[in-house]
């Protein structure tokens, strides 16, 4: 039988459920999925012959081989975590971090915060830009080290290169006038959208992921994309706008409150817009391990990776979100 060669990381996930004896919170300590982290159990105990856990839907309890590897489970890991120390950069570590958190008023806003809690060491710098793909780029050419949004929504050439985290299925929304007979609804049936044309930042260059995801929920449905038009800033530019079209936006319920418009929530399927957190690959700071444990912490207390039955997303966004690096 050839020599089984493992992971560091599926002996760390092996801990971390064998220290916890929960599977939920065994990956939230690790900033993880369920699903990923249930996958590299079963991959360890493949590669090792071995059932490390018996599961039932009430507990979790080691196995006698599983308490057999505990201790060297530790000593490797211990191991790695030397190793990594004794050749890590503390100069670069110091550095101030810049992160894109979108638009005002979004939950980002409140990843930042509680990471700035945590490492109240670290400098974390709060820029505002709208656009995973504008982001990606600058965090590519070394001018921006976090940003959030639809990861799936970047070339994969781009993704291969970038970190993500899965954060949030945000429920997605529609902006109307406040006029429109569609505003006197609580929530507005995707259904009722058909015959319109909805902005959905079409030619905008740095979010053409969003553009995508609007052209598949709509596909089908007899609904339009607005044609590319400059970009709104600021409220009254906003309303401005509005008055003048009155095409309803595509947007998430954190859209903040625009003057002459009132926000929907989108039903019949729910339509989610998958956000995650993204850095660039093998990128090392106490300052992103800060924001990975909000994020995790935050979206354990608030469900946000909990997907609502029969709730709409792409499939290619469903298997992103349950792979997080």
């Amino acid at each position: 039988m050839p020599p089984v060669n493992v992971e560091p990381r599926l002996l760390r996930a092996f801990l971390a459920v064998a220290d916890e004896l929960h599977f939920t919170r065994a990956a939230a300590r690790l900033y993880v999925a369920q699903q990923a982290l249930s996958r590299d159990i079963r991959r360890l105990e493949r590669e090792l012959g071995a059932e490390l856990f018996g599961r039932t839907t009430r507990q979790v309890t080691l196995t006698a081989e599983g308490a057999r590897l505990l201790p060297y489970a530790r000593r490797a890991v211990e191991a790695q975590d030397e190793l990594l120390a004794a050749f890590a950069r503390p100069a670069a570590a110091a550095r101030p971090l810049l992160v894109d958190v979108n638009s005002p008023g979004l939950v980002h806003e409140q990843v930042l915060a509680r990471a700035r809690e945590l490492a109240p060491d670290c400098e974390l710098m709060a820029r505002y830009e709208s656009g995973l793909t504008g982001a990606a780029a600058e965090l590519l050419a070394g001018r921006l080290d976090v940003s959030f949004g639809r990861f799936g929504g970047l070339d994969p050439a781009v993704r291969e290169r970038l970190s993500q985290q899965p954060l949030r299925y945000e429920p997605m929304a529609v902006v109307l006038p406040d006029d429109h007979p569609l505003a006197a609804l609580d929530a507005v049936p995707l259904g009722r959208l058909a015959g319109e044309t909805v902005y959905a930042g079409a030619g905008n260059p740095r979010t053409p992921e969003w553009t995508d995801l609007a052209r598949q929920l709509f596909a089908g449905r007899g609904i339009g994309i607005a044609p590319p038009a400059p970009l709104a800033v600021g409220k009254e530019e906003f309303r401005r706008i509005m008055t003048k079209y009155r095409n309803p936006v595509l947007a998430g319920v954190d859209f903040p409150a625009m003057p002459g418009s009132v926000l929907r929530p989108l039903v019949d399927p729910v339509p989610l817009s998958p956000v995650s957190l993204v850095w660039l690959k093998g990128r090392q700071h106490p300052g992103i391990d800060a924001l990975r444990a909000a994020a995790a912490e935050l979206a354990g207390m608030n469900g946000w990776l909990e997907r609502p039955a029969g709730a709409w997303i792409p499939a290619t966004d469903a298997l992103i979100m349950v792979s997080p690096d």
